[in-house]
């Protein structure tokens, strides 16, 4: 169980960081500091995009319209530190497994 509790863990760490980097790359995008003309950025921001919607389409759902402001990214962040820090340790415990 604890082998499945850390590949958990490291994908939930992958997936915190693929977030951040497609949250701060819409922003560097929403403000024109990084150009989408450049082949590269526009196939890496879409490629973040694909994986990032199927986890925010069902946040985007409950969560009101605000307009130009997504905070899919932020709910979706805060719920993988609850999962981190409360939900994966309860289990490690409840297991009788050493989860650091």
């Amino acid at each position: 169980m604890n082998v499945l509790l850390d590949i958990i863990q490291v994908l939930l760490n992958v997936l915190w960081w693929i977030i951040v980097v497609q949250a701060i790359l819409s922003i560097l995008i929403s403000f024109n500091v990084i150009n989408t003309h450049n082949d590269f950025i526009r196939s890496l921001y879409r490629g973040l995009m694909t994986a990032t919607e199927p986890v925010y389409r069902p946040i985007r759902k409950i969560l009101p319209d605000f307009g130009a402001l997504d905070f899919a990214p932020f709910v979706v962040l805060v719920l993988i530190g609850i999962l981190q820090g409360i939900v994966l340790p309860a289990i490690a415990r409840n297991t009788g497994a050493l989860f650091i």
